[in-house]
């Protein structure tokens, strides 16, 4: 979904996101009545090393924009601990923005509340059409066989990062390709205070993703054919207890590492803490921490056995930041010119360069400024591997629950409670409880 992960969507309430499906069509925006439309309000997300970062990364395209235009962008970057929440509030108070960023994971939940703008074909054809994106993107936009509710900007994929000489002084010769192999790794690894592999044992939606990545792995899935929460099949159960095992059994993760919410894995990374990161597009993130690209290495995530492809050797989800506009809005003409203008090919070079990101716009993907080894190992992870998170409309609540419940179960390990199969169903039917009752 995005590149610095924080509490992020587990910050959702049930209750909230509810009434706001409850209510149906959206309201109006804080874009609209109150400022000329001459002015646009834009909630950017988090995606640099902080959010000075990221006002110097758009400002400067935002003033360009309204050089062009005449139209001024109002930017607030919002914190990925607060955006999902303050995206919701906005669908029911009126008080948003024009235009905003939302994680790629959440478009068929915020579909489902009928407060952003539906892009179908007219709407596509005022930004040049939907054949320029990516089709792996475009899945991540809404529901199956409705119009998609938000435009890719960022396109994004875990890789496996590895530190050269940790590994070398360890004779480590290559990067680990299954799961069998990163825990022999990570135990030659883990001594003298240092650990095999970080992880974000408090960050929701990190544990959600891995938890799909992993139930991808055992052929398992959350959620049955017609939509249904069907969290604690063998599968899932199986899934969630091996990436919990990294630290309860393998002993690969600091036990400490199960409070870690805010990018601290990364941090411990780039300091040399810990000798892998599975992390989205991580390059800018570490370069910002002081630490050389010839560092590190990038491999694809292990999968069970064999090499990463299609089906049970699904190794990331289609990680990404889409850019919507609230149906509402007082400037929807504005707010399509600026969606236009983010998604041109040219401002898609200058801010996935800057955030380390794929282009979802296929002529700006095929610029040689993305051929670069790191940028291979993503290209080749979203055109054969990656797989979109359940696009139903529910999925909010679900990363809510199951993200909390990963949670948990991290919690135990760290403090040496015992994580077995029945301890981790245990908290998986729990989460499947809290989903809302159909």
């Amino acid at each position: 979904m995005r590149r610095i992960r924080a509490a992020a969507a587990g910050a959702v309430t049930v209750s909230m996101l509810t009434a706001v499906t409850a209510c149906g069509g959206g309201s109006s925006t804080g874009g609209g009545s109150n400022d000329s439309p001459k002015t646009l309000t834009y909630w950017a997300s988090n995606q640099g090393a902080s959010i000075e970062v990221d006002k110097k990364v758009l400002q400067p395209e935002l003033d360009k924009f309204e050089k062009q235009t005449g139209i001024k962008v109002k930017l607030e970057v919002v914190p990925w601990s607060d955006l999902l929440n303050r995206i919701l509030t906005a669908t029911t108070s009126g008080q948003g923005p024009d235009v905003l960023n939302i994680g790629n994971t959440w478009s068929a939940s915020l579909q489902a509340t009928g407060a952003l703008l539906p892009w179908d074909a007219k709407n596509f054809d005022k930004i040049g059409g939907k054949d320029r994106f990516v089709d792996s993107a475009l899945g991540s936009t809404g529901a199956q066989g409705k119009d998609p509710a938000a435009v890719p900007l960022y396109s994004m994929a875990y890789a496996l990062y590895y530190n050269k000489k940790m590994f070398a002084d360890a004779g480590i010769s290559n990067p680990p390709a299954t799961w069998d192999e990163l825990i022999a790794d990570g135990k030659k690894l883990s001594k003298g205070g240092k650990w095999g592999l970080g992880a974000e044992g408090s960050n929701v939606s990190e544990n959600i993703h891995h938890a799909f990545v992993f139930a991808k792995q055992h052929g398992a899935d959350f959620f049955t054919a017609d939509g249904k929460p069907d969290f604690t099949n063998s599968g899932v159960v199986a899934a969630v207890k091996q990436y919990v095992d990294l630290m309860a059994k393998d002993k690969i993760i600091a036990p400490g590492n199960a409070e870690y919410a805010q990018n601290q894995s990364v941090s411990d990374f780039a300091k040399g803490k810990n000798a892998m990161l599975l992390w989205q597009s991580a390059s800018a993130n570490l370069t910002s921490q002081g630490m050389k690209a010839d560092a590190y290495g990038i491999a694809p995530v292990p999968v069970q056995s064999g090499t990463p492809g299609t089906g049970t050797n699904v190794n990331s989800m289609v990680a990404g930041i889409n850019l919507a506009v609230f149906k509402n809005t007082d400037n929807l003409d504005g707010a399509t010119k600026f969606v236009k203008f983010m998604t041109s090919d040219g401002e898609q070079k200058i801010l996935n360069t800057a955030y380390s990101s794929i282009p979802p716009v296929k002529a700006a993907q095929a610029d040689t400024t993305f051929n670069t080894s790191a940028n291979a190992v993503l290209k080749d992870t979203l055109a054969g591997s990656a797989a979109a998170l359940p696009q139903v409309a529910d999925e909010s609540q679900f990363e809510t629950t199951v993200g909390t419940a990963v949670k948990d179960l991290f919690a135990d390990a760290a403090a040496g409670r015992a994580v077995t199969t029945a301890s981790v169903k245990a908290k998986l039917e729990k989460a499947q409880q809290q989903m809302p009752k159909k």
